[in-house]
């Protein structure tokens, strides 16, 4: 028997199906079944009121061909088909779309990303998002948002396209109204430990159990330890947000593989890290302490060409690299973070198990979503279906909340 899924009583609508209108009712109760990532061995997945209620590896021996994982997690997302989170242009079409279209790679939770802007514009983008959150058939892959900037070191290099003249100093009062207005959604904060205020800030985030994550910083060993000890987590795509040139001794890198208490995403695209990057960052840091992202932005999908974006002109190059060519920076990401777990075991050997967990169990980790990220009993049925031939991932399945959201050909 080939797997996908067998449903028990109620039929699970396809993606193709939904209406955002006409949400699909949760089945009662269904089996999914597949070769489990882990170990390429048959495993039926049982699926009651949308979470996993038990699991059987006395799996008929027929079961081949697609492997089974928990969904792919997201946490630093800018935008995708053409939509960006910050701007007057999101609606709930677009989000419909964007979430629509991470279900159809296999991406179950994502963190929309809002980077650095007016005041203005951060308040209204906050609000807009909490506001398209109300509907629940979008706010169950949505858990929260990220904030990447403003709240960053303004040095060339280190800020990467972001604009200078709305990077500044943390502002607590400013940070509230932006809280406040996301519905109390904003989950992570990307800050530069180094800048004036920093630290107070980085407590505070604490306070509200916000992850604090380090990036787009040129700070050194002290700053960083400092952070560390206030809380932070993470480093944002490590050893992006740099500057081209550093010291060979005293820079932000070392301090930030040093130590097990900072969690290291990376953007593994082929553009941002080189080979010999990941691979020594992930013999730093382990498979357990390193996550997949994505820095995906509204022009991933868009054909070469020149592209304002930013307030700044953009070039996407030929092979799919998003540059900044006024300061010689790449400007996010085209590619998901699927092409990461394919260069991923290119680039390290790892286990497709290892490259899959760097997506989704070690980011529902750092990001506290206990619901997520492991096909073990009691977690939300957040499951895919895929083929892994030749290192290529190809999503054939996606279930969410035990709804099946996408059905490929």
């Amino acid at each position: 028997m080939t797997p996908i899924i067998r449903y028990w009583w109620l039929a699970i609508i396809a993606l193709s199906c939904v209406n955002p209108e006409d949400n699909p009712t949760p089945a009662e109760g269904m089996v999914v079944t597949g070769l489990y990532y882990a170990d390429s061995l048959p495993i039926a997945v049982t699926i009651q009121d949308g979470f996993i209620t038990s699991i059987s590896r006395e799996v008929d021996d027929s079961v081949t061909g697609y492997f089974l994982a928990p969904g792919l997690i997201d946490h630093q997302v800018n935008g995708y088909l053409s939509h960006a989170f910050v701007g007057r242009d999101l609606d709930e079409q677009a989000l419909t779309e964007v979430t629509r279209g991470f279900w159809s790679k296999g991406i179950t939770t994502f963190l929309p990303t809002l980077t650095t802007q007016t005041d203005d514009e951060l308040s209204r983008s906050f609000a807009r998002l909490n506001q398209l959150l109300e509907d629940d058939f979008l706010a169950q892959s949505i858990p929260g948002f990220h904030l990447e900037g403003p709240y960053i070191s303004p040095e060339p290099g280190f800020r990467g396209v972001h604009n200078p003249e709305w990077i500044r100093p943390p502002d607590w009062q400013e940070f509230e109204s932006w809280y406040h207005a996301s519905g109390n959604r904003i989950m992570e904060v990307t800050v530069a430990p180094e800048i004036e205020g920093a630290m107070d800030f980085i407590r505070k985030c604490r306070d509200l159990d916000i992850v604090v994550a380090i990036g787009h910083s040129a700070a050194l060993a002290p700053d960083i330890n400092q952070a560390m000890e206030l809380g932070a987590t993470v480093s944002t795509h490590l050893g992006n947000g740099c500057a081209n040139n550093i010291h060979r001794h005293h820079n932000p890198l070392w301090p930030q593989l040093a130590d097990d208490r900072l969690a290291a995403s990376i953007i593994v695209d082929g553009f941002h890290l080189t080979r010999e990057e990941v691979r020594t960052f992930i013999n730093a840091k382990g498979t357990d302490n390193t996550i997949l992202v994505s820095d995906l932005t509204r022009l991933a999908g868009m054909p070469p060409g020149r592209y304002e974006d930013f307030g700044r002109e953009l070039v996407m190059t030929d092979e799919g690299a998003i540059m900044f060519p006024e300061e010689n920076v790449l400007a996010g990401a085209s590619f998901l973070i699927t092409k990461g777990i394919e260069n991923v075991t290119k680039f390290t050997g790892c286990s497709l198990e290892d490259a899959i967990n760097m997506a989704s169990k070690n980011p529902a980790r750092v990001l506290g979503l206990d619901d997520r990220g492991e096909v073990a009993v009691g977690k939300r049925a957040d499951l895919i279906l895929f083929s892994f031939d030749d290192g290529k991932f190809e999503v054939v399945n996606t279930i969410v909340g035990g709804q099946e959201v996408f059905a490929g050909d």
